[in-house]
């Protein structure tokens, strides 16, 4: 059973950078044809995907974010890590990481962690 846990700062202040790290247990980051990504959720609004990293290093980045979103990972703690910078309120949301199966399916979550940006 694949297991993902969220971790990094609760509250954040404006220009900041936001660092996330997603723990991966029951799977390795680097297995064939799976990627690892990100989603968040604004209050009140819909889901929004992020971006990836792939089991080869590879990202996948949204067009809309990706100017201020940089994904990275570390193999040895099968740990992956999403780097929002130029934060504004409007990115305080609940951020997820997922695993991305075939067909880009996001087949394992995370619970979510709840992100404020706030002076």
């Amino acid at each position: 059973q694949v297991q993902l846990q969220e971790s990094g700062p609760g509250l954040v202040k404006p220009s900041q950078t936001l660092s996330l790290t997603c723990t991966v247990s029951g799977g390795s980051i680097t297995t064939s044809n799976y990627a690892w990504g990100w989603i968040r959720q604004p209050p009140g609004k819909g889901l929004e995907w992020m971006g990836a990293i792939a089991y080869d290093g590879s990202t996948h980045d949204s067009p809309s974010l990706k100017s201020r979103t940089s994904i990275s990972r570390e193999t040895s703690k099968n740990q992956f890590s999403l780097h929002l910078s130029s934060l504004t309120p409007e990115d305080t949301a609940v951020y997820y990481c997922v695993r991305v199966g075939a067909g880009w399916a996001n087949d394992y979550w995370g619970q979510g962690t709840q992100v404020t940006v706030s002076s």
